[in-house]
């Protein structure tokens, strides 16, 4: 196990740890959280070596093997393949110790049981399967690692940190740089993960179906919450909910999202979207105590008279050179349009993004805004834009000289940049920080359509949640691309599909886009196994394989069935204590007991519930294997 005991890490004049205490055991999944600059990163480094504790001692066993998530990778001429491959240092000893002993027949000998005692010989084609479900094309196995941008070398250090046989794993934010397939992907390979897991994640979805611990790093002390993410935010609320000002500044954001929930009722046409978002401010009432000290604090302004159309694409191909990436798309923008675009890695979401801000030109068609058409556009290249020359209120008077600096200040201070920080050169910003700075330039300059292309990433879980209620309170049309299930669920009313050369609504939630993608898999894999030469059957012999297979296949399908009708109940019975603690009078003195109750319940339906969905999870990919 890890043990941490009365452990003090020090940087300059700052602890990052102070007399901390922690016990894992083998097998846990923790996620890391805490501030950006709290220390996450500064603790994987005493973990793996790299920085010695400043006071107290901490064990754990000296025969754990260790892998962890590099998060720079030099430009490299060697083949993505070999560099996944590297991450099995025992494989690379074992091929090195055979090619010194061509001429040793017994040492030979010995090393090649050993390459068989660890699969050597099936490590290409599972480290294949890595690049795969990581997003990569067929083909880019064989390309240099030196021809992949910064954020595909990234996922090349996920690939390679996964496939290094391990007893503790430890990943610093392993999704930022992922899109929603491939995180997804990434969930169901971690649950499948033997030893101990240490993760620092931002995106509370992931959390919540990876971890079964939460380790806070709250004032330089390491506080272990038993459960997921969602477990931890109750439980925190549950201690936060008694202090008055936590009470009160709850009751503020109740009191905001009900209005907006009779705002977005009175659309008589958004039925359905009313039922989704109301789930999400349901789930928001529940959540809001555990973020009442959150540094961050900003709404989208009202931008004025807005078009209707705001953007009109007819009849558009999209795409580079003369080859479309998206055909004969139809898409209009009204004022209250409130789209996430879902859709597999390459598909042409973010060139449809790119074409709706006017930076890639149609190959056909037309796009037309309107007359009040005003656009706030994020997408990571917003963040190389930036003058690191310039402070950040410089980058604010810029868009508007005669504003007065103390309204700048208040300004920035919901962003948290406050103080000298707000005057001073962006040089030595973080990536989190200078997100943060190019999400409040598009909030300033008060746009109508918010075009956004994974506005979380580098945002940690304080600012996504901020960024979430301002995004729910703004009043112009949203489209938006992200990995961030909690972020969709909260702030879209509908789906749009971009696969296979179409735009197309689709109509289901993120549990029916995944099904989705499943199904997909199982047609991908059928069709590569017809393509493959397989001997000829006559149609009798065919209809018994098929007869055979379906009654293999029934016992899975009526237990997911089963599984299905049991989490619909669960999920029933959690609305309604949630719908209960929602009721400002739970949290008074006289109601205590009830609250407790109340929450002891609520804790164990959702534990079941977790237990439901991830042996849902199991079933599904069991299912897609027989298929």
């Amino acid at each position: 196990m890890i043990q941490f005991q009365q452990v003090s890490l020090q940087r300059g004049r700052q602890f990052l740890l102070e007399h901390a205490d922690l016990t894992l055991f083998p097998g846990q999944k923790a996620g890391l959280i805490g501030p950006n600059g709290s220390g996450k990163s500064s603790l994987f480094q005493l973990l793996l070596g790299g920085l010695q504790a400043d006071g107290g001692q901490w064990d754990m066993p000296r025969q754990w093997r260790v892998a962890h998530m590099a998060q720079e990778v030099e430009t490299l001429d060697r083949s993505a393949l070999d560099y996944v491959l590297d991450g099995d240092t025992e494989l690379r000893r074992l091929e090195a110790a055979i090619e010194e002993a061509q001429h040793e027949g017994e040492r030979l000998a010995r090393l090649y049981a050993e390459m068989e005692n660890i699969q050597a010989y099936s490590a290409p084609a599972r480290a294949q399967q890595l690049l795969s479900g990581l997003g990569f094309a067929p083909g880019d196995e064989q390309r240099p690692v030196s021809a992949f941008s910064g954020g595909w070398r990234i996922r090349l250090n996920l690939a390679q940190a996964l496939m290094c046989p391990s007893d503790l794993l430890l990943l610093d934010e392993p999704t930022n740089h992922l899109d929603l397939d491939a995180t997804l992907w990434l969930e169901q390979w971690l649950l499948r993960y033997p030893g101990t897991l240490i993760i620092i994640s931002h995106d509370r979805d992931f959390l919540d179906n990876v971890v079964d611990r939460i380790v806070a790093l709250e004032g330089a002390k390491l506080n272990l919450y038993v459960g997921n993410y969602s477990a931890y935010e109750r439980q925190r609320a549950e201690n936060l909910a008694q202090q008055e000002a936590a009470y009160k500044k709850q009751q503020e954001q109740i009191a905001h999202m009900e209005a907006y929930v009779r705002r977005f009722r009175a659309q008589a046409n958004k039925a359905r979207q009313a039922q989704s978002r109301l789930k999400a401010i349901e789930r928001m009432e529940t959540i809001a105590p555990a973020h009442v000290d959150s540094p961050f604090d900003f709404r989208f302004l009202p931008s004025g008279k807005m078009s209707r159309p705001l953007i009109n694409l007819n009849d558009a191909d999209i795409g580079y050179g003369e080859t479309p990436v998206l055909a004969n798309v139809n898409l209009g923008i009204l004022p209250e349009t409130r789209i996430g675009l879902l859709g597999p890695n390459g598909a042409g979401k973010s060139s449809l993004i790119k074409t709706l801000a006017g930076e890639l030109p149609l190959q056909r068609g037309e796009c037309h805004t309107g007359d009040n058409f005003k656009l706030g556009y994020f997408a990571q290249h917003q963040l190389d834009a930036l003058d690191l020359k310039a402070s950040a209120a410089q980058h604010i008077l810029r868009l508007s000289p005669e504003t007065r600096e103390q309204e700048v200040r208040n300004f920035l201070g919901g962003f948290d940049f406050r103080g000298d920080m707000a005057f001073e050169p962006i040089t030595h910003f973080s990536g989190g920080e200078k997100a943060r700075l190019a999400l409040a330039l598009i909030v300033w300059q008060k746009p109508n359509v918010l075009l956004l292309d994974e506005p979380t990433n580098h945002l940690d879980l304080e600012m996504r949640q901020a960024l979430t209620l301002a995004l729910q309170d703004f009043e112009g049309a949203v489209l938006v691309v992200s990995h961030d299930r909690h972020l969709l669920r909260s702030t879209v009313d509908e789906f749009l599909l971009v696969a296979d050369g179409q735009v197309q609504p689709f109509e289901g939630d993120l549990d029916d886009y995944y099904r989705w993608l499943l199904q997909r898999r199982q047609e991908d894999n059928a069709a590569e196994a017809a393509a493959a030469p397989a001997p000829a059957q006559d149609k009798k012999a065919q209809r018994q394989e098929a007869a055979a297979r379906r009654a293999k296949l029934k016992p899975l399908t009526d237990k997911l069935k089963k599984l299905e009708r049991r989490m619909e109940q669960l999920s029933a019975s959690l609305a309604s204590l949630e719908t209960e603690l929602s009721d400002p009078q739970i949290y008074e003195e006289s109601n205590k007991q009830r609250l407790q109750e109340l929450l002891k319940s609520q804790g164990e339906t959702q534990g079941e519930l977790d237990e439901y969905e991830e042996a849902w999870l199991t079933l599904s990919e069991e299912l897609e294997q027989s298929a």
